[in-house]
């Protein structure tokens, strides 16, 4: 009998490590699975103030027409605005960052949003501001800043978690700084 419980205990242990190592690897697959990475396409928009139509054409903010085959046509004052296209200098944008769209600020506000994909609170906010576009005030550019990639700009800012949210001008400088709004609402409430 002795030798019987032996070889039990001898296999029991080999299993559980194998059933350990099992659960591990199954959920390292599934959290790796889950996670999202920022694809090179996600969250461009076309830049703030230009439409792009559905025949490929690119409307922008002077009204001059780029046709998909690169001829550029000019708007002339009267006449009529493409459609779809009415309304669009009357919004603010919600858009990846990059270092030149801070030159926005010389003709609105800039709000850097830091914001990680692992963020509840973050996933809150973008869905909010996504669900409310048309509302972004006029002259309103929120950036959207991935925080795990953007060392240097939390250095810059003091930005020490994600959900935080810098105004800047033009050059870069910090106007106010502030964390968790959980809506565009909030946000906008915190522009100076």
């Amino acid at each position: 009998m002795t030798n019987n419980n032996n070889s039990q205990k001898g296999f029991a242990i080999p299993m559980i490590i194998a059933i350990i190592a099992l659960v591990v690897v199954v959920g390292g697959i599934g959290y790796f699975a889950t996670r999202t990475k920022p694809s090179p396409t996600a969250n461009t928009q076309t830049p703030a103030g230009e439409k792009t139509l559905p025949d490929g054409t690119v409307v922008k903010v002077d009204g001059t027409m780029v046709k998909p085959d690169g001829t550029m046509e000019k708007k002339e004052e009267g006449a009529p605005v493409p459609s779809g296209v009415e309304g669009m200098m009357e919004k603010g944008s919600y858009e990846a960052y990059a270092l030149e769209k801070l030159a926005l600020a010389n003709k609105g506000d800039v709000v850097l949003f830091f914001r990680a994909s692992w963020c509840p609170t973050c996933r809150g906010l973008d869905a909010d501001i996504k669900a409310h576009l048309k509302n972004i005030p006029a002259g309103l550019t929120i950036l959207d800043v991935y925080y795990d990639a953007s060392i240097a700009l939390k250095q810059k800012y003091g930005v020490t978690y994600q959900h935080t949210l810098v105004q800047v001008d033009a050059s870069g400088k910090q106007i106010a700084k502030w964390t968790g709004s959980p809506t565009l609402a909030a946000l906008v409430s915190n522009v100076k």
